[in-house]
């Protein structure tokens, strides 16, 4: 059976993007687009409309070639209570905390004929979240979770234009139903864009192979992070760098590794086994060289003693300060890979001021491993005090500027409906 022949992409951010594309290139499928109905969602409708629904994917390395193109989508739904017609598949291309909502404003009637739902950067449980949702609506689609989007995508030169700056190395796939046709024709798909995908044992294993969930929080859930994000020092700081010119420190170390040993241990109620969380890193995701991390530290790191682990994450760190694989400048001057700097809060267009994807995306995520967390009775301390600071930060912006216009982001989280449906067993 195909599942990949009329699929409606809900999103209309840069991956929804560069993910039809490669879907209407590379399968030659009937491929819509849905988006909610915003002020940044207007202008990519209006272009997407004045130029007969085209899109365009550029790269920005040639040996990402496989990604690139132009393509005329079919469809175009202006708001998701507007989608109409049959679906094979529907692929989820929006924030991960924003996967009910999205559903809710979807007829029920429509949703009932999927047969497979793709979530592209779930957050660990995610899957679980949609499917029971979906099943008290009456709807049995397949629920096929990626472990990350399998690029990165920026906006280019217009709303319906984007650029690809890089591409992950591996994408983990997890299925809710055995012997997954849909997941094996997902990794048939990936594989022509040159992108190596593996089928793992369940969805929570995939979703558990995501390095943001490992990285993020520690390093821009902290004081000096979040005192950046919400404060008024234009000064740029970088994500990766190490103090002062960012927020990386043998504490922050210290963090990551205590983070991944407590959802280690949210995961194991799940079924998952622990994993290497350097080789993860330096396997699946960036490496450094030999000569900085050398392959039997590597392999063997579960097997050390914590003081260890930490001496060794905070080498792969400073390993990658600039990329150890770029080619230097007349001056020994290598790519300044670190220098990502660390966004602030914003107005949008409509004037409401919003939090970035990076840390508003963690603290869902946050919240969501601590409610699992509670659920098994387990003690996360780390997690809980990246959670409590990052809430006081939020409610002190949120005071200060109680007389402007502010978004949902600024809304202390409450999952519970999200919860209910994790830790419901199947």
């Amino acid at each position: 059976m195909k599942i990949l022949e009329k699929v409606l992409i809900l999103g209309t951010g840069s991956a929804a993007i560069q993910i039809a594309v490669n879907l209407k290139n590379n399968l030659e499928c009937s491929v819509g687009i849905a988006g909610r109905i915003s002020a940044r969602s207007q202008a990519f409708f209006e272009e997407l409309f004045e130029n007969n629904h085209k899109l365009c994917a550029h790269v920005q390395n040639k040996e990402h070639h496989l990604l690139s193109g132009e393509c005329v989508i079919n469809h175009a739904f202006v708001g998701y209570d507007a989608v109409n017609g049959e679906w094979d598949t529907m692929i989820l291309s929006v924030t991960n905390d924003a996967y009910i909502s999205v559903l809710k404003q979807m007829d029920i009637g429509i949703l009932r004929c999927v047969k497979c739902i793709v979530l592209v950067s779930p957050t660990i449980g995610s899957h679980r979240i949609v499917s029971h949702f979906l099943q008290q609506s009456g709807c049995n689609a397949e629920i096929v979770s990626l472990s990350t989007y399998y690029a990165a995508t920026k906006g280019k030169n217009s709303a319906i234009e984007v650029l690809t700056k890089g591409v992950k190395k591996k994408i983990y796939l997890g299925s809710t139903s055995k012997n997954s046709d849909a997941a094996r024709q997902l990794i048939d798909w990936l594989r022509t864009l040159g992108i190596a995908a593996e089928l793992t044992r369940d969805p929570f294993v995939a979703e558990s192979r995501n390095i943001s969930i490992y990285v993020h929080s520690p390093i821009f859930m902290n004081e000096y992070a979040l005192n950046y994000i919400f404060g008024e020092d234009g000064t740029l700081k970088y994500a990766y760098k190490f103090y002062p010119e960012g927020p990386i420190t043998q504490y922050v170390i210290h963090d990551l590794l205590m983070q991944w040993e407590e959802i280690t241990g949210i995961l194991n109620g799940f079924n998952v086994e622990q994993f290497n969380l350097l080789q993860f890193m330096n396997d699946d995701n960036y490496p450094v060289r030999t000569e900085s991390l050398s392959r039997e530290d590597i392999e063997n790191f579960t097997s050390f003693s914590a003081i260890k682990q930490e001496y060794l994450l905070y080498i792969r760190y400073a390993s990658l300060l600039i990329d150890p694989f770029s080619t230097p400048d007349a001056n020994g001057r290598y790519f300044d890979f670190s220098a990502v700097p660390i966004q602030k809060v914003y107005q949008n267009e409509a004037g409401y001021w919003c939090v970035p994807r990076v840390p508003n995306e963690d603290y869902y995520r946050l919240k969501i491993l601590q409610g699992l967390a509670r659920n098994q009775a387990l003690g996360t301390p780390t997690i809980d005090k990246m959670i409590n600071l990052y809430e006081q930060k939020l409610s002190l912006f949120a005071l200060m500027h109680r007389d402007s216009l502010l978004s949902d982001d600024f809304a202390l989280k409450s999952l519970d409906e999200e919860l209910t449906f994790v830790c419901y067993e199947d």
